[in-house]
Parts: C-alpha cells; structure tokens; sequence
C-alpha cells in the first residue's frame, strides 16, 4: 500500500475480517510484557494509572495489564472486531474501557501513561507530526509515553511505516523528554534489531 491509500475504519475492518493480521504475534511482545512488569515493579501500590493504549488491535497489552490489576486501562481502536475479540477473551474487561474511535479525533481525561505499539507504524507517515501532538494533548504533564517504534528504512510501502531514531528524536523531542530510546534487547527473532524500545516524558509545554 502507498502513504496515499485510505487506512480508514473500513480498511482495518476488512483486515480483521479477513484475518490479514500479520502484525500480531498472538501474545503480548516480550518487550512490552517487560515495561509492564517494570512498571508494576516501581509502581506497586498504583493499579489506579490512567492507561490508554491506542491502535490496540487484539488487546494483548490491555489484557495482561488487567490481569495485573490495573483498574483504569482504556483501549482504543477504529476497528470494531479486535474491540469485541477483547471482550470475548477477557469478559469481565469494563465495557466502557473499549473505545472505538479515531484516535485523532479522541477526547478524554489525560492519561498518566500510553503504550504504543504497532499503532505508530500503522498510521500514514504524513499524519506523525499531529500523532506527537495528540499524544502530548491526551497526557498528563510529566505522563510517560513509552512502548516501541520500528527501526527500519521509511519508505511508500506500509503499513507498517519504518522509520529511524533520528527521526523519532526530532519529532517528538519539542514535546517530549527523551528518557530512554534504544535497540530493543528482547524482540521476538523476525524483529530483532528492528525495534527501538522507548520512555518519554511529557513536557509541561512545547520546547523552542
């Protein structure tokens, strides 16, 4: 697909309907099960975070944040399928924590904490500058954006879109405190060295 082909709501539908999800792996990522797993480490007493995670998709992330006792993980996705798959895996996941919408067009409370993974990479590479100030809008002052981003040359064919740590630095550094953004170390093999693994803090106002 070219950057110029609509990836709109029925686009994602057909995908799931079809099953054209190669982008899941069927399980949360190794990388993401081991930001949880620190966050709970850090964090013990704070099952109450505001969580977001857009472009969900299957919701593998969200479940397992669930089963950990987080009280307040919102999903968000276009696609009405992968929404109803999660309430069929995890029925007693609150109904109105799954929201099907646009994730630009989305108004809610602030968050203390989005986890991004394979939603960056699936959205038209023209639309990332209005993605980081999305981001920057739905967090709290100092909330933490932290998750993944494909490390591989951007091109027209996607999704998912590449792009490169450079890249990523100059875009979201005027809104973002750079914490951390390296080679993730744990990928499953057909994304090893593929994925940079990422914490940053939301700025109080955009840097000049």
């Amino acid at each position: 697909m070219d950057t110029n082909q609509d990836l709109s709501q029925a686009y994602w539908e057909e995908r799931y309907n079809k099953q054209e999800t190669g982008w899941d792996i069927g399980d949360i990522s190794p990388p993401m099960k081991f930001a949880i797993d620190q966050l709970a480490f850090q964090f013990p007493e704070q099952k109450e975070l505001n969580i977001l995670i857009p472009g969900a998709g299957l919701g593998h992330e969200a479940i397992y944040l669930h089963q950990k006792g987080y009280t307040n993980v919102h999903v968000l996705d276009i696609a009405k399928k992968p929404l109803a798959e999660i309430a069929r895996k995890c029925p007693d996941f609150p109904s109105h924590h799954l929201h099907c919408e646009d994730f630009f067009n989305f108004k809610k409370e602030a968050f203390d904490i989005i986890f991004e993974q394979t939603f960056f990479c699936a959205i038209p590479p023209s639309s990332r500058e209005i993605y980081v100030l999305k981001m920057h809008e739905l967090l709290k002052p100092k909330g933490i954006l932290t998750g993944l981003f494909f490390n591989f040359p951007l091109t027209d064919q996607g999704p998912p879109f590449g792009g490169s740590l450079e890249e990523y630095l100059d875009l979201f550094d005027p809104y973002f405190l750079i914490n951390f953004m390296e080679t993730a170390q744990n990928s499953i093999k057909p994304r090893a060295e593929k994925e940079l693994f990422f914490i940053f803090e939301n700025r109080s106002q955009k840097q000049a």
